[in-house]
């Protein structure tokens, strides 16, 4: 009962931390309709740009912590004002050539930047202790992210149902003419989500660096995840993406300690499942 314990610890930690790196994706894809394939780029680079300061800049997680997603932000918006904003009246096709290519180009820029070695970011040493729980020892910055992961998605529901903000961007996904009608300028509040998306993948780097690395092609494998996440939570919720996060990293977790040659496929005959039973996700919106 002690290692089934210590599993569903480890489980949901890796879970909310698959939230804390999809939430963004999760935003942008779901809400907005915007098919971002180089999220999971974005993601890369804030984990690039958080080890470079807290190794040669700033020596400092905290600071890397700020900085690094304001930094993928920028570039974000970037991304968006230049790239994006054109391909919206084109379709999902587009979107995803687009984003796909881009996701290439700047795996090139962070192999030239960074190289193709193995990196990591340490953590404070107010993060390094080490807590007992089910006769197991468990580091406290996994802890850590329960909490964080859990504050973010509190934080992003209670935004996405309960404020205007949220009511214009769901609007504004239903029925962009209407909401221009009201005055509401559609484009610069897509752009503002977009780069808050662009800021939620950024952190996530920096937040999952100490624990998963940052090498070259990690933007792929997170993005795979994350669109899993996706499918299986459905598309338009964070609840959803919540759940997700959590099912699928519990489910990878037990997997891995249990049959490890089948981890990655359970986890995607899970998402078939899912795709059979309920095919917009476990609390996706019904799409006609």
């Amino acid at each position: 009962m002690d290692i089934i314990g210590a599993q569903l610890v480890n489980g949901v930690s890796y879970g909310l931390l698959l939230f804390i790196v999809t939430c963004g994706l999760s935003l942008v894809f779901g809400i907005l309709g915007v098919l971002n394939l180089a999220h999971g780029s974005l993601y890369m680079f804030g984990a690039y740009i958080g080890y470079s300061l807290t190794v040669t800049y700033t020596q400092s997680f905290w600071l890397a912590l700020f900085i690094a997603p304001v930094v993928v932000a920028l570039l974000a918006l970037v991304v968006e004002r230049t790239l994006l904003r054109p391909t919206y009246h084109l379709g999902h096709l587009s979107q995803v050539l687009l984003t796909f290519g881009l996701a290439y180009v700047l795996h090139d820029i962070a192999k030239l930047i960074w190289g193709s070695n193995v990196l990591s970011i340490t953590v404070p040493t107010i993060l390094t202790g080490s807590v007992s729980i089910f006769g197991q020892t468990f580091p406290v910055y996994r802890l850590v992210i329960i909490f964080v992961g859990s504050a973010l998605a509190l934080s992003l529901w209670l935004i996405q149902d309960k404020t205007r903000w949220g009511a214009i961007i769901r609007a504004g996904l239903s029925d962009k003419e209407m909401i221009g009608a009201l005055g509401i300028n559609i484009k610069l509040v897509f752009t503002i989500v977009f780069v808050f998306g662009g800021l939620l993948a950024g952190f996530g780097g920096v937040v999952a660096a100490p624990i998963l690395g940052i090498y070259p092609g990690m933007e792929f494998q997170t993005l795979i995840l994350a669109l899993v996440v996706l499918v299986i939570g459905g598309l338009g919720s964070i609840t959803g993406t919540l759940v997700a996060s959590v099912l699928v990293g519990t489910v990878e977790t037990f997997s891995r300690f249990i049959f490890p040659e089948f981890s990655m496929f359970l986890i995607f005959g899970l998402m078939a499942i899912v795709l059979v039973f309920r095919p917009n996700g476990l609390l996706g919106k019904k799409v006609a």
